[in-house]
Parts: C-alpha cells; structure tokens; sequence
C-alpha cells in the first residue's frame, strides 16, 4: 500500500489570503466612492459606453443653457423695443390730440405758435425713443445692422431722415429670436406702400395764402374753402430706386377763367417733377393741363404717374401746390408743426391739421405693426424656452441612465462587499496561524 503526500506552501496560502483581502478592499472602496458621489460610472474606465453617453448629454446640456442665456437677452431686449414702441404710440396719440387742438377756430396765430412749441418737444421725444439702447448699448431698432444711432436727421438735402443701417428684421432660429427690430419699417415710410404726403398751398407773388387776399371780383378766395389731399395710389412702376428720394411735384397755375362761362372755372396748369424718375433720367412728359370744373368746387389732377390729387376750391394766377412724399414718421411730425406754426389763418390751420391727422395716422399703423411683430417674437421666445427646458429634462435623464447610481442596489453591494471584506480578514487571520512555530507551540 502505498501513500501519496501533497504539500502545500504556507507562503503561497498567505499570499493567496492577503491577495483576496486587498481585492475585497479595493472593491469595497470603490463602492464606497459611488455612493459618496451618487454615480456608477465615476471615471471613463468604469463603463467607456455609459462615459461617453453621459459626457454627449452633458455637453447638450451644456449648450441648451448657453442658448437659454442668450435667449433671455434676446428676449429682454425685444421686451424693450416693444415697450419703447408703446411709448412711442402714446407720444403720438399725445401729438395727435394737440393737432386736434390746433384746429379749433378760436385759437389765434400766437396761440397756435404755442402748441407749436409743445408739438416740437414731443417730436423730439418720439427721435429718441427711435434711437433708444438695450442695456448692452445695442439700438433696439437697428434692423439687420445699423449705427449705434440709426435715425439722423433733418438734413438739409432730401430725404430730411435717413436710417442708418440695412433695413429688414433678422430670422429667429430653433433656439434663438432676434436682438432688434426693423426701425426702418417702423419709423420710415414708403410713398408707394404707406401713401403718406405733403402739400402745401402757396402763391409764388403772395407767398402764403392769406385770408386778407383778394383775387378778383367774380373769384373766390382760395382759401374759403380750399383743402388740399393727395393720396397716392400703388404704382411700383414709378416708385424711385432705392436711396433715391421720391419726386417733388409742383403744380403752377398758368390761367385761371372764371368768367367766360357762368358758375364753370376753366384753369390751366403745369407740373413739374424734381428728381425726374422716368426711363433713362429723361424729362418727365408733363404738359399743360386745362380743366373744366363748377367754380367753387373741386378737381382731379391725375397727370402725376401713381398719384391723384383733388383741389377744392378756385385757384388763382401763380398759385402753386407742392405735392411731397413724407419719408418718416419724423417728417410727417416736421410737417405738423411746420404747417400749424405758420398757418396764415383758421382755413390754413384747418389744412395742415386734416392732413397731419392722416399722416399720423398712417405712422401709428407702421408702428403698430412692427409691435405686433415684437409681440409675436416674444411668443416664440416663451415656445422656445418651454422645448428647451423640456429638451433639458430629457437630456438630464439620459445623463442619468447612464452614469447614476441606484442608490437601493449600491447600499446592498456595499453591505455584500463590507460582509465578505471581513470575512477575508477573519480568515486571513486564521491561515496566519498556520505556522511550524504555532505546531511546536
């Protein structure tokens, strides 16, 4: 019979011992770093795949809040030029009513010059509203680009306000609205679109008409019951290239009759347009226009291309009607309070407060229009943010798919590993008593 012996080193069963317990150490220690920091995934090695879904979610995050930053002060900004634009609508109303005024029969020449003096200042505020700064010294109303002041004027050449800058409104992006908005739509008119025009009536021997005038004895004195408008209807053709200030026309009488036949005015008239916009820079084909109409009453000048006027009333030799586009609200407000300073008498005050009336009512609208625009911005402000906080929720969760801890199942491991750890070192303890010396012992 024989024996097998087998032999087993204690130095390999010590190191097999302390191996495992410094395992069951760094295990536990591990573990005891995702619960501390809440995530499973701590450093890349630990799951390269959730690592790098969890960096991708971070960094979109990330951007969703920058576009969020950058958002509330696109949004703070257009807040502004909207509210910069209600302003400017109750400074307006405010001229409007001040305009209404003028008109009243009782006021004298002084008084008028008065609300003059009071119409100017309110001018005045409506241009620096126009060229109102955001908080960062941006225009509000600086189109697609601008100056930091877009709107200057008046200038002695036409037009008397330019915009600085490229007109138009920027585009809003998935995640972004515009800074500004188009000054240039708002505050500068077009003739052809906005039909906004000024005339006036003088007399090239006289000057301005005057109440006191007498023309002849079968005549009536023009202003009696002369108003002048002028509406302009939609001609692209005619309308000027762009930087090219609309034409002036002026209308002269030549030859008044108010006599050959009874109650029936004949009138003869020239118009003139400065600059010419007709093919190749050649002159404007105008020539002299005689008319037929009951004295007393009215008359339609139809010569000038894309525009009508009616005159009422009955003319007289070298009497003149100046016809001229208003190319901003800033014009139109000029116009104001030129024509009721020096309004020669109730008939002219009457006039120039009819056609105001119009004229500011027609820049209201352009106003109103580029608010409801601001307004509509702002709506897309609020959709934007609400999906990007959605987004963000979204991206969050994604984030925390990948490299959160499940705190239930952490603490369990924690509390397996910690049980086994001990039981390593319980039984490291006893293989260290397997020793030759602790036999003799």
């Amino acid at each position: 019979m024989s024996t097998n012996y087998s032999r087993i080193g204690s130095a390999n069963t010590y190191d097999s011992a302390i191996r495992n317990v410094s395992n069951r150490q760094t295990s536990l220690s591990a573990l005891q770093e995702n619960l501390t920091s809440g995530k499973r995934v701590v450093r890349a090695s630990d799951d390269p795949t959730a690592a790098a879904n969890a960096e991708r979610a971070i960094n979109r995050i990330t951007r969703i809040s920058s576009d969020q930053r950058a958002l509330e002060s696109q949004r703070n900004a257009i807040a502004q030029a909207e509210s910069t634009l209600g302003d400017v609508t109750n400074v307006l109303q405010r001229f409007r009513e001040l305009v209404v005024t003028a008109g009243d029969g009782s006021h004298s020449g002084a008084e008028r010059r008065s609300i003059a003096v009071e119409l100017q200042g309110l001018r005045d505020q409506v241009f620096s509203l126009a060229n109102a700064k955001d908080t960062n010294g941006q225009p509000l109303f600086g189109a697609l680009a601008s100056a930091l002041a877009p709107f200057v004027g008046p200038q002695e050449s036409a037009p008397d306000y330019n915009f600085q800058g490229l007109p138009g409104q920027s585009a809003s992006s998935d995640v972004s609205i515009p800074f500004t908005l188009d000054g240039d739509a708002a505050f500068m008119h077009d003739p052809a679109r906005d039909r906004a025009f000024n005339v006036n009536v003088t007399n090239s021997v006289d000057g301005l008409i005057s109440s006191d005038r007498t023309l002849t004895t079968s005549a009536v004195n023009v202003t009696d019951a002369a108003t002048v408008a002028a509406t302009a209807e939609a001609a692209a053709a005619v309308a000027p290239p762009n930087n090219v200030p609309y034409p002036k026309y002026t209308l002269a009488f030549t030859a008044v009759d108010s006599t050959t036949v009874p109650g029936t005015t004949t009138a003869t008239y020239s118009i003139t347009e400065n600059p010419s916009v007709t093919p190749l820079g050649a002159p404007a084909p105008f020539s002299n226009v005689t008319v037929s109409f009951p004295t007393g009453g009215s008359f339609d000048v139809t010569a000038m291309p894309g525009m009508s006027l009616t005159i009422k009333g009955t003319p007289k030799v070298n009497d003149i009607v100046t016809i001229e586009s208003s190319p901003s609200v800033f014009s139109v407000l000029d116009d104001a309070i030129k024509n009721i300073r020096e309004a020669p008498n109730n008939n002219g005050a009457d006039q120039a407060v009819s056609q105001a009336l119009g004229n500011i009512d027609i820049g209201m609208e352009r106003i109103s229009a580029v608010r409801g625009q601001a307004g509509d911005l702002l709506n897309r402000a609020d959709r934007i943010s609400a999906n990007q906080e959605e987004r963000g929720i979204q991206l969050e969760a994604d984030r925390s798919r990948a490299e959160d801890l499940d705190m239930v199942k952490g603490i369990s491991s924690f509390n397996n590993q910690q049980t086994g750890y001990q039981a390593a070192l319980q039984t490291y303890a006893k293989v260290q008593q397997l020793s030759l010396f602790n036999f003799i012992n």
